[in-house]
């Protein structure tokens, strides 16, 4: 119903005697009302993750897990990723990098530094880093706000003002617990999510919450009441969990639109930065997940003595999709994705096979390594 239609529906309501408040409260409901050919805009994602689109605009997401489970490592990559367009599994959908707002609330002002200087910008090209921070116009590329020290009511007040000033595209609260002074007020937690849903719609923004999961080893809901509305609320889910020999596995838990049920591994190297892992098991008791029926039978070739083979040009010329040149990252997205490979070793040996036989070619440009199909 347009406003012209609107506001003769009101009038007639007036003039039909009907109580003022009822008459607005229909017209509110005609604003609300969804029908088949109501125009609506298209939902827009930040990321990409093993090929589906995830994070979106105006929606919530949670990352969650035990303490010291990867958490605010997920969320250094994320904030990387804005600018990098490829960092290990998380690719940005946009060319335009992303401005990014990182509310910190746990840690002290020292290690919020400490992430920021020594992981979020050795991974970011250092000849980008110092453009992160130019302002006032255009807002900066990362703003980065900590607030321990802050009363919880005002952490709150402070966080809407700096995503007014900042005008981010993805927002990380690490960690909402400290929104509320009581975790199992239900109450208080029904109004903070009611306020992080207004906001990321009114400012087209994704709300990224980093929540603790209940402290029992086999429990793994979200901690208190704000976890419940929060697992009620968030479009996406997702897991990190630490595994031995520092090893970090993050998953998706939950999606309203996208699943992906790939479990994907990174561990630290010496200079503290994230790198694609197996999975520990693969390591520990050397069994391999790359066996011919776990594998997309339309990339195996069979050879007559019982043997087989991937069709190497086949399966790295579908991942790029048509596409003149593609990120690493994106393109051991694809290939996994698209041949069921859950061992990045076992890619690995891939793409070294495809590029020895020439399907693909392998050129750096910024720093950044990229590939596109090779002449005939």
């Amino acid at each position: 119903m347009d406003n012209q239609a609107l506001t003769q529906l009101d009038t007639e309501l007036k003039h039909a005697g009907e109580d003022t408040t009822l008459s607005t409260l229909m017209l509110q409901l005609e604003q609300l009302r969804i029908t088949p050919d109501k125009q609506l805009p298209k939902m827009e994602f930040l990321f990409r993750v093993n090929g589906k689109p995830c994070f979106p605009r105006k929606e919530l997401v949670a990352i969650t897990g035990k303490a010291k489970s990867g958490k605010t490592f997920v969320s250094s990559m994320l904030i990387a990723c804005c600018q990098m367009r490829d960092v290990l599994f998380f690719h940005r959908e946009q060319e335009q990098p992303l401005r990014v707002l990182w509310y910190d609330t746990e840690q002290s002002d020292e290690s919020t530094q400490d992430i920021l200087k020594n992981r979020i910008l050795k991974m970011v090209v250092p000849s980008q880093s110092p453009s992160l921070f130019d302002k006032p116009s255009p807002p900066c590329l990362l703003d980065i706000f900590n607030v321990r020290i802050t009363e919880w009511k005002e952490r709150r007040s402070l966080l809407l003002e700096a995503v007014r000033m900042c005008s981010p595209d993805l927002v990380i609260i690490d960690g909402i617990r400290d929104l509320v002074n009581d975790i199992n007020d239900g109450v208080l937690a029904q109004e903070v999510m009611e306020e992080l849903m207004k906001l990321a719609s009114d400012n087209q923004c994704c709300i990224a919450c980093v929540l603790h999961q209940n402290k029992s080893g086999e429990d793994h809901n979200l901690r208190g009441w704000i976890g419940t509305e929060l697992t009620n609320k968030a479009f996406e889910i997702y897991t990190c969990e630490k595994l031995p020999h520092r090893i970090f596995k993050f998953e998706q838990d939950n999606s309203r639109k996208y699943d992906w049920d790939q479990k994907f591994y990174f561990t630290v190297n010496e200079n503290g930065l994230p790198i694609m892992s197996d999975a520990p098991e693969e390591k520990s008791n050397n069994t391999r997940q790359d066996k011919l029926p776990q594998l997309k039978k339309e990339y195996i070739v069979q050879n007559e003595d019982g043997g087989w083979q991937f069709d190497v040009q086949k399966l790295f010329l579908d991942a790029m999709h048509g596409k003149e040149e593609i990120g690493g990252g994106e393109l051991k997205s694809e290939v996994c994705d698209l041949a069921n490979i859950c061992s990045y070793k076992f890619y690995n040996k891939l793409l070294a096979e495809a590029l020895e036989h020439k399907v693909i070619t392998k050129y750096t440009r910024d720093r950044l390594t990229f590939y596109a199909p090779a002449p005939f």
